[in-house]
């Protein structure tokens, strides 16, 4: 067993679960607020970390976490969580229903709405101290909600916004390869790439810290060797250590892959899959950033472990195309009409900030439009 304090205790291994009353003591959770999603639910696994509960601690469990997260049910969830006198707050599930439990965790010591809070309306400086505990229980490895210091979710108004504070960063990590082995494998191929989206893009980003940029190579690393491989349990240890790595490091800064997939993953028609949608955009972006990152693609290639010459972008498009991910947004019904607004809005989102390249609005309207097919 991996105990690492890193942002925050993170206990890693299989069997990590097992842990959860121990920690939940630890914090002094006695009344806790488990948030969790109906698949979590018929698969078996919410019942299964009940089971490792103590007899005596009154859980209440909140399983209505919508494939996006919305406010409308971050106010569902703190209705819940106040209804039963709750004190703490464990997220079970895949980035949906952590990001979700952290809303609840906002709410329950701030003022609504939550919006106020996202980090484009100036939220960061309105977030204090004193939020109830949290636990984080990943069921996928893609993500790494269970060491971020935010949450994405689709505020009343419909904008996909992020909610950004250190003080967000979950009190322990129960990262437990044991729960990913039952996921799907188009999930597990997508929640995949969302990791290695979060590495490359924290790599490039322009802003100086080393150490991240470290913890995102090796994060790349473990995930380009195991991801087409993930169903063995070397594999699925792997994959989650490598989506933990991106959570790490993406303290540095995303892009413009991620500035475009928030107001996509918004999208209400058609409710999209976060991963999936990083994976199909990230080429036609780094084709954008290619000549703004120095010698940081061929580093990335030589991680990657591409052949001599060999280039990032056709070697990520060919992983998209084995793992038989989308080849483009209109594939995933994305409507050429819809690309003025969305750029508009890639524009407003925080990560753009930390592209390499400087992108407005037409860039992202060519971006989204590359994209398309």
């Amino acid at each position: 067993m991996a105990t690492i304090t890193y942002l925050t205790k993170i206990q890693f291994d299989f069997g990590a679960v097992s842990l959860l009353g121990e920690e939940l003591a630890g914090l002094g959770v006695q009344r806790p607020l488990l948030v969790t999603d109906p698949g979590i639910v018929a698969y078996g696994l919410l019942k299964e970390v009940r089971d490792l509960l103590p007899a005596g601690l009154a859980v209440t469990v909140f399983d209505q976490t919508p494939e996006n997260p919305t406010e409308a049910a971050v106010l569902d969830g703190l209705a819940a969580y106040r209804a039963a006198d709750c004190d703490g707050v464990v997220g079970l599930g895949g980035g949906s229903s952590l990001d979700l439990a952290k809303g609840v965790r906002i709410l329950a010591s701030h003022e609504e709405p939550l919006v106020q809070y996202a980090m484009i309306e100036g939220g960061v400086a309105r977030i204090r101290p004193g939020m109830p505990p949290m636990v984080a229980i990943p069921t996928t490895a893609g993500t790494g909600s269970e060491v971020g210091r935010g949450a994405v979710i689709v505020m009343a108004d419909g904008r996909k916004l992020s909610v950004v504070s250190p003080r967000m960063i979950p009190d322990v990590a129960l990262c437990d390869p044991e729960l990913t082995l039952g996921l799907p494998p188009r999930l597990t191929a997508a929640t995949g790439l969302d990791a290695i989206a979060h590495c490359i893009e924290t790599f490039l980003s322009p802003l100086v810290n080393p150490p991240a940029e470290a913890i995102a190579l090796d994060g790349l690393a473990r995930a380009i060797a195991n991801l087409e491989t993930a169903a063995d349990r070397e594999a699925r240890w792997q994959m989650m250590m490598a989506a933990m790595e991106g959570a790490m490091a993406f303290q540095k800064g995303l892009g413009a892959v991620h500035a475009m997939s928030h107001p996509l993953g918004a999208l209400p028609e058609l409710k999209l899959h976060h991963g999936t949608l990083n994976a199909v955009v990230m080429p036609a972006v780094l084709r954008f950033n290619a000549g703004h990152v120095g010698d940081k693609m061929a580093r990335l290639a030589d991680v990657m472990g591409l052949a001599a010459g060999a280039e990032v972008v056709p070697a990520l498009a060919d992983l998209n195309r084995r793992l038989s991910i989308p080849a483009g947004l209109a594939e995933m019904g994305v409507e050429e009409a819809w690309l003025p607004d969305l750029a508009q809005q890639a524009v407003a989102d925080h990560c753009t900030a930390t592209n390499p390249r400087p992108a407005g609005v037409q860039d992202y309207v060519a971006l989204f439009r590359e994209a398309m097919d």
